[in-house]
């Protein structure tokens, strides 16, 4: 399956328990009224990405779509790279232009982190929560695509993340978004949409992709009462380039 064109989803909002999430609209953190109160509402002339149709002829048929009617095509494409007898994750290592991860399980606040190596973060200053990262497509290292591979790691009330897998790390920076809140039924709400990251150091295997791009399709599940303050779940595929 190519890798070209990716249709991004990702999901960059947690908070502090107790604390309304705040999303990252390219600009700056956007406050967002816990459940009863009004959604995302961006200042007029803030640009979120993709907040325009999309064109996705080559999986629609159609000349342009809507904009969650790209993330759900997205979403459905993505599901196959983790079937049991589609593409399956390659060990390898040494990472090519591009690989994809999934991050995914509830997110853990970090009391002590690890020192990766990275300028750009500090994962001790208790702004960041972790949880796992599994392989997909093209990363070194286990195949096996339920089997953990290393950690994610993110601000609660910031646009900087880390990711630690076979071969190194890199840090990186949110920098757009597109995302809505959907009910789950159950008291609590899913954020989905996408997010857009520049690569900002790497480390080992990882210093060539340095300046690169990070493409996440993500459905992040805010557990009843829906605040943060419940617990948040991951489910976000990332794809990860050198440019």
């Amino acid at each position: 399956m190519s890798l070209d064109g990716w249709v991004a989803v990702d999901l960059r909002s947690l908070c502090p328990a107790g604390d309304a999430p705040r999303l990252w609209d390219g600009q700056r953190r956007v406050q967002v009224q816990p459940p009863g109160g009004a959604l995302l509402q961006p200042k007029p002339g803030n640009r979120i990405w993709g907040e325009t149709v999309v064109e996705l002829a080559s999986i629609t048929g159609q000349t342009v779509v809507s904009r969650k009617t790209a993330i759900y095509s997205g979403l459905a494409a993505l599901t196959a790279l983790v079937l049991p007898g589609q593409v399956r994750a390659q060990a390898k290592t040494q990472p090519g232009d591009s690989f994809v991860v999934l991050l995914k399980g509830l997110y853990q606040p970090v009391t002590h982190g690890p020192d990766l190596g990275l300028s750009t973060v500090d994962l001790n200053d208790g702004s960041y929560s972790t949880t796992r990262i599994y392989p997909v497509h093209g990363t070194p290292g286990s195949k096996n695509p339920h089997k953990p591979i290393g950690r994610f790691y993110v601000q609660l009330d910031g646009d900087l993340c880390a990711y630690h897998i076979p071969g190194g790390s890199f840090s990186m920076r949110f920098t757009d978004s597109n995302t809505v809140f959907v009910d789950d039924g159950q008291g609590g709400r899913f954020l989905e949409g996408t997010f857009e990251l520049t690569i900002l150091e790497g480390t080992g295997i990882y210093k060539p992709f340095a300046g690169g791009h990070n493409h996440m399709v993500d459905k992040l599940h805010f557990l009843a009462p829906g605040d943060g303050s419940g617990g948040i779940d991951e489910y976000c595929f990332c794809f990860i380039s050198r440019q």
